[in-house]
């Protein structure tokens, strides 16, 4: 059996996932923190509007902490900048999605506590991303990748 100090590592979980210039590393699981914490960072190209949609979850809360740039955190409705060195926690069931309307790259920790949601929820959405090309992704595959993963997408606004 190893001791705790042998399981000790720097970025344990160290994997990429990459999009049209959107960036995912994800540094910690749950299964390297007994469930407590994940830690991703998230960056995102200058006046890039994402293509997920909306979401909440009722699982966990997310800790946005900024590093680099601003990115706009739309929570509820109302919109949040968190630039470097200021944290948003989103808590749990409320709807949110993040843009970034600046010109400038901005890059930003995610932490999610319980870690309910891990690597493979990245892994199946970016791979999803990927498969469509320079089109939108398949919207009922991305729900289902969505409510597997403990992820509730929000309906759409209504139209004007």
């Amino acid at each position: 059996m190893l001791d705790k100090a042998s399981q000790v590592r720097i970025n344990p979980a160290d994997e990429t996932f990459s999009h049209d210039g959107v960036i995912v590393r994800f540094l910690l699981t749950g299964d390297q923190s007994n469930g407590s914490i994940a830690a991703f960072e998230v960056t995102v190209p200058g006046s890039k509007r994402l293509l997920a949609p909306a979401h909440s979850h009722d699982r966990y809360e997310e800790t946005i902490y900024g590093v680099e740039g601003t990115l706009t955190w739309t929570v509820d409705g109302h919109p949040h900048d968190v630039g470097p060195g200021q944290a948003l926690c989103i808590p749990r069931g409320a709807v949110h999605r993040f843009d970034n309307n600046g010109e400038k790259a901005a890059k930003v920790l995610c932490v999610v506590s319980p870690a309910a949601i891990g690597p493979e929820y990245f892994r199946e959405t970016f791979a999803l991303l990927n498969a469509a090309l320079a089109g939108p992704p398949d919207r009922a595959k991305m729900k289902e990748i969505m409510l597997r993963h403990g992820l509730t997408p929000a309906a759409p606004p209504p139209q004007a």
